[in-house]
């Protein structure tokens, strides 16, 4: 809910302040004589037959219009109603640098492909302010009632995974209206595009770039097996949802095989991607 910000209030009256002090002229003004008081005004004698006293006039106080309000602390703008646009190359002859642009990244791959890592380290090492949104995490807000898919996909659990990625849609545009970039991570399966790409198209926008991580079903195995807690899956799950993420090959997307590469490698050649991206933006 937004609330206005209104004219500052006045004041607190303060001894000595105010009306209820009984200033005078006279005393901002020592060794001068204030105004003679008016008959019937000063305690003094009303001359017989006199009309009665009026009290003394005084000319209006000029209209103040109200100044512009004060500067807030912690403004924050709200994202627009349109989505994302796709960011412009600089001006500047040459390659862009993702590294010094406001941009907005969906970093995909399989359980165990190193995203949340890499999402991670690459916003850390950014040279302009870069949050990390984990549809993970955000899944996980929800405590009592809380829909693990691992348990079985149901409607609740797709149901808490859409609000979830509403609620990253949100955020993104939320960051990026107030200059701050910002990378998702999620296992968007190629073969659902409605829910996968497609959401993340309409709640962000076409301005979001989409990259796929996508190492060998060895890595990924070995990866996984260092997992704990319901972020760890079977065997089983994990060489499925690899094999639905080769469908990635052939989408025109572009793909990093982080097989033999450390996290920070990872994250030079994913600002190498996204620097292609910018000056010819994928067609997804």
């Amino acid at each position: 809910m937004q609330h206005a910000v209104g004219a500052p209030l006045p004041p607190p009256h303060q001894p000595g302040h105010g009306p209820a002090a009984g200033w005078s002229p006279a005393g901002h003004h020592p060794g001068q004589p204030g105004p003679a008081p008016a008959p019937g005004f000063a305690g003094g004698p009303v001359p017989p037959g006199a009309p009665p006293a009026q009290p003394p006039q005084h000319p209006m106080a000029p209209h103040h219009a109200p100044g512009p309000p004060p500067e807030t602390t912690g403004h924050v703008q709200l994202p627009p109603g349109a989505p994302v646009a796709m960011p412009s190359p600089p001006p500047a002859p040459g390659t862009p640098d993702p590294a010094a642009t406001t941009l907005a990244v969906l970093l995909i791959g399989p359980a165990g492909a190193g995203k949340t890592s890499v999402a991670k380290y690459w916003a850390d090492h950014r040279r302009v302010p870069t949050a990390h949104i984990s549809l993970d995490d955000v899944r996980e807000w929800v405590r009592s009632g809380f829909a693990d898919p691992q348990t079985g996909w149901n409607d609740h659990s797709e149901a808490q995974y859409r609000l979830a990625r509403r609620t990253c849609g949100f955020a993104a545009r939320n960051f990026l209206a107030n200059g701050i970039s910002c990378i998702l991570d999620d296992a968007v399966f190629p073969d659902r595009p409605v829910v996968g790409l497609g959401g993340w198209k309409r709640h962000v926008g076409p301005g979001l770039l989409p990259v796929v991580l996508l190492p060998g079903l060895e890595v990924v195995l070995e990866r996984n097996a260092e997992r704990s807690g319901n972020r760890r899956l079977t065997d089983e799950e994990v060489a499925r949802i690899h094999g639905r993420m080769a469908g990635w090959y052939g989408s025109g997307l572009p793909i990093i095989d982080n097989s033999q590469l450390d996290v920070a490698a990872t994250a030079r050649v994913l600002d190498d991607v996204l620097a292609r991206s910018i000056a010819s933006p994928p067609q997804w």
